[in-house]
């Protein structure tokens, strides 16, 4: 009995409270509505299969490198030697801010990192999973995305008047 208790103390302790894992159609809304949809002529399902490959959504990831001696941070899994405070931060922005699940600063600095000059290709992930895929469609599958930058349709009531 003793040990059934502990075991489920430490198994509490031992799992992340609060993780914000995301679902797929909510990281395709975030990322449409902070203008990624071909930013810098790539889709949106490359984006978002490149965040699936990063930190399978988990905008709070960060992964520790040690043979390469950086951290990966947030969704997309942002390296902090180059863009955030704990490097030369060329993003201009501290390495917990690309944790926020807003997802904000993360669209900011993806931007930056893009429009050098390997692209998506400074992600090795979108390299290997990503940038040949002939099912790239499936990354939005189901999701109900608005037609951003599109004019709204008038209502027919306001047509009317």
């Amino acid at each position: 009995m003793r040990a059934s208790v502990l075991l489920s103390l430490v198994g509490c302790l031992a799992l992340p409270s609060g993780a914000a894992v995301l679902g797929r159609c909510v990281v395709a809304e975030r990322l449409q509505e902070g203008g990624l949809d071909y930013f810098e002529g790539y889709s949106l399902e490359n984006w978002v299969c490149l965040a699936y490959f990063e930190s399978k959504f988990n905008p709070e990831a960060v992964y520790e490198n040690s043979h390469g001696g950086y951290m990966g941070f947030g969704l997309f899994q942002i390296r902090n030697t180059d863009w955030c405070d704990q490097g030369r931060n060329l993003c201009h922005v501290s390495c917990s801010a690309l944790l926020n699940p807003n997802l904000k600063k993360t669209i900011e600095c993806a931007k930056k990192i893009v429009q050098g000059k390997e692209g998506m290709g400074a992600w090795p992930s979108w390299t290997r999973n990503c940038q040949n895929s002939d099912t790239l469609a499936r990354w939005l599958d189901g999701c109900k995305l608005s037609p951003l930058g599109q004019p709204s349709q008038p209502s027919p009531v306001a047509a009317l008047e």
